[in-house]
């Protein structure tokens, strides 16, 4: 198996973004999603099981993090623009759908594109985020998940999450991981990339804009999804309660949701292999459309 990975810049929606590609040219396109505070490197224990099995693999640094563009303006961070990025993506692949992985704010973009545009997803896999509107709609039904969502209030000041998060020596960032992971989860040279990464000119910035950029989202449609969709849940997530996995099914026309319960948040990184067979066997079931 070649695991080769190439560093390439792709040009979408007026954004130079970052994008390692790995897999044959041929194989049905799988792009994979990050979240915060993540760069394209989370998804290092699903590239070789994704590549064995013939896919081509596109893992974008999103916009505004790590070695991607980075806009200025909380407009550059609406729910509708991070998607326009996805379906550009896909234009610049050559491909008519995709598979999308997705975890954490990558997940929040992939729900919407699974409702907006179901054309142009072959099939779409969530980790541990539930549906925005089941959230929202819902969230007086799991009332201890209004004190977990704190940080999202929290996100919305001006400059000072930003020195929160810097302040000796990315000590919160750090936490941000480590703690809320199983021990061991990210070695220590793994998580000094993560500080590199956050250390980009305006990264942080930009990466706490998708948080800002919700108020400006506007009202967003919701239609049901139609098209096949998988949740993948970690039910020691300490910030996003399992009961809001079982709520967003209620929006699937074709959905299926599988637990684990004992992993966090970071599911795909502390059970990879049972996860990725769970990708694999979906995808499987859904090719893309060649046409």
């Amino acid at each position: 198996m070649d695991l080769t990975l190439e560093h390439h810049d792709v040009r979408t929606n007026g954004l130079r973004l970052h994008v390692v590609q790995c897999g044959p040219a041929d194989g049905p396109l799988v792009l994979l999603l990050h979240g915060f505070p993540e760069y394209w490197e989370t998804w290092h224990k699903q590239l070789p099981a994704l590549v064995a099995a013939g896919y081509r693999v596109w893992a974008p640094d999103q916009r505004g993090y790590n070695l991607s563009d980075k806009p200025r303006g909380i407009r550059n961070y609406t729910i509708p623009v991070l998607a326009a990025d996805v379906i550009e993506l896909i234009d610049a692949a050559g491909r008519q759908q995709a598979h999308i992985i997705s975890h954490d704010w990558g997940a929040i973009v992939s729900w919407y594109l699974a409702a907006q545009y179901p054309e142009r997803l072959a099939s779409t896999t969530i980790i541990n985020v539930p549906h925005p509107a089941a959230e929202a709609r819902n969230l007086w039904r799991v009332p201890t998940q209004m004190l977990h969502s704190w940080y999202m209030v929290f996100f919305q000041l001006p400059w000072l999450p930003e020195q929160w998060f810097k302040r000796r020596n990315w000590w919160v960032a750090r936490r941000l991981l480590a703690g809320t992971a199983h021990p061991g989860t990210f070695r220590p040279e793994e998580v000094e990339r993560y500080v590199a990464a956050w250390a980009q000119p305006r990264a942080i910035t930009s990466m706490i804009n998708w948080y800002r950029g919700l108020r400006y989202s506007g009202r967003l449609q919701w239609p049901r999804i139609k098209g096949p969709l998988q949740v993948i849940w970690g039910k020691k997530d300490i910030f996003l309660k399992a009961r809001m996995a079982e709520l967003s099914m209620q929006q699937c026309d074709n959905g299926q949701l599988h637990f684990f319960p004992e992993a966090t948040h970071w599911v795909h990184l502390e059970e990879p292999k049972a996860v990725n067979d769970l990708l694999l066997k979906f995808m499987a079931a859904s090719p893309p459309a060649t046409t």
